[in-house]
């Protein structure tokens, strides 16, 4: 709440709640706007960030070197354990081996799909 301060002695003689309504209508009494976060900093960031390049001829490098190497990780396991699935449901490998291969995947073992067929390959063999 904020007061004029020339109408002081006006909100000082106000008793009743008509008073104050009439004062609120004579805008002598008014609420004062609530302060938000400013977004100066924001925009400011932002318009420096449209002016880096960020389209397709100024990227770096392969397309896997922007992305990080936790996604690379999560992409290779979920496409050899997918993989060992189909494996197993198609009767290559019996449970056993899927369950040695699994760990193998989770361990770091495994360095890609054609390193996982030569294991695959190992183990029906043996």
């Amino acid at each position: 709440m904020k007061f004029e301060p020339e109408f002081m002695e006006d909100i000082i003689d106000a008793i009743t709640r008509n008073d104050i309504r009439s004062l609120v209508t004579a805008r002598t009494i008014y609420v004062a706007g609530k302060k938000g976060t400013s977004r100066g900093r924001t925009r400011v960031r932002h318009l420096k960030t449209r002016k880096r390049g960020k389209g397709h001829g100024s990227k770096k490098g392969r397309k896997t070197a922007r992305t990080g190497k936790k996604t690379v990780w999560v992409k290779k396991v979920r496409s050899m354990r997918r993989h060992i699935k189909i494996m197993k449901d198609r009767s290559v490998i019996n449970n056993k081996i899927y369950w040695s291969l699994y760990t193998k995947i989770n361990g770091g073992h495994v360095r890609s799909l054609s390193h996982l067929r030569e294991l695959v390959k190992v183990s029906t063999t043996n």
